[in-house]
């Protein structure tokens, strides 16, 4: 990513370029981005393609305007960090589902990111409903962040994440609110490394991406959501939920509370059966 489309990137998410690589500027970046770039798996539902190209994501998230979910959005993120001088690696992750199961190998992508200040972090602004600003990588105590009490837990020390049957030595769990929410790895990986797990999330009738409609952003008040036709909004600790009543609506949902134009509203369909 060169220094225009850096430039591109941080109007986008109303930023500005800061300074120095510093924690502080990294702070800002996270949690403008999560307030303005939408956490949506709606290319699946639209019959579009997703490629995790550098160039792809860029064009995806700064020209189109869209939002994405995690291969796309931290991708896209740690590039632009990487060209504003941070350190940036890609670490793969597994998700826990509400069986206490982790998903596939790189079912998640998240950042590590290292600062001019001599600091590492953990930062994921593509998880969905996760920390507003990034978490101190090193940190073994609680983390207290709006969107939650964080830790970053040795899977091996932690018997109450119950990982030990799904982890190698030197995983992490990250845990939020006292709930597991993913098994991390160290080992620093490449973007074309999630692609196969990419393309299952988006063709397995398993892959909850494949069979759920989801667009969800921070808001300053709170957080709106829209999954199929109904909206969520959340302010100030009130929660408001309503059924939209048909197509126009729903884009004009999109329009108001994601910032996205979409040519047709996105639906769930039955995967086509392989042919016998």
């Amino acid at each position: 990513m060169d220094s225009s489309q850096a430039d591109a990137y941080l109007q986008r998410i109303g930023a500005e370029r800061p300074a120095v690589p510093d924690a502080a500027g990294l702070r800002e970046l996270h949690l403008r981005h999560q307030l303005a770039v939408p956490f949506e798996n709606l290319s699946i539902h639209l019959g579009q393609d997703i490629v995790l190209t550098e160039p792809a994501l860029f064009e995806k998230v700064v020209t189109d305007r869209r939002g994405g979910f995690c291969y796309e959005l931290n991708g896209a993120f740690g590039a632009l960090l990487r060209s504003l001088g941070y350190g940036v690696e890609l670490l793969a992750a597994r998700v826990y589902g509400k069986d206490g199961r982790v998903g596939p190998p790189y079912d998640h992508l998240a950042l590590r990111v290292r600062t001019a200040d001599g600091e590492t972090w953990l930062a994921d602004v593509g998880f969905g409903r996760h920390s507003h600003f990034p978490l101190r990588y090193a940190e073994r105590g609680e983390q207290v962040d709006p969107g939650g009490v964080f830790r970053i837990a040795d899977a091996d020390a932690d018997a109450d994440a119950d990982a030990d049957a799904h982890s190698d030595a030197g995983d992490l769990v990250v845990v939020r609110d006292g709930e597991p929410q993913y098994l991390l790895e160290r080992r620093p990986r490449l973007l074309a490394d999630f692609e196969a797990t990419c393309w299952w999330q988006r063709t397995s009738p398993v892959s909850h991406f494949r069979t759920s409609l989801i667009c969800s952003r921070l808001t300053p008040e709170g957080r709106a959501t829209l999954s199929g036709r109904t909206l969520v909004l959340t302010a100030s600790g009130t929660r408001e939920e309503r059924e939209l009543p048909d197509a126009e609506a729903v884009l004009a949902a999109y329009r108001t509370h994601f910032s996205l134009d979409l040519p047709r509203e996105p639906a769930v369909t039955p995967p086509t059966p392989p042919a016998a």
